[in-house]
């Protein structure tokens, strides 16, 4: 029998992808939010692809602010969107 593949949705393109596929945006209990790559932070998280473009739809949408249930400064979106950057060289 096959293992079961984790699957999730971007908030970004609403497209169904492999947990692994995928970046978890997460809000701490306490602090900003941030990109979570490894998955294992506390907190409430979301999914967005590795895709910039993604995390724009996902900004324009609201979908981020939905998903936590409070307000994103655009300084966090702003953070966010360094952090993709910064990751997506290294990506395979």
């Amino acid at each position: 029998m096959p293992k079961k593949i984790p699957m999730r949705q971007c908030v970004g393109c609403r497209e169904m992808k492999e947990k692994r596929a995928l970046i978890r945006v997460v809000k701490p209990p306490e602090g900003p939010v941030s990109l979570d790559f490894k998955g294992k932070l506390p907190g409430r998280g979301a999914y967005v692809c590795p895709n910039p473009e993604c995390l724009k739809r996902a900004r324009k949408s609201r979908a981020l602010e939905r998903a936590f249930s409070s307000l994103i400064m655009d300084e966090v979106w702003e953070g966010l969107e360094a952090q993709m950057k910064e990751v997506e060289p290294h990506a395979p």
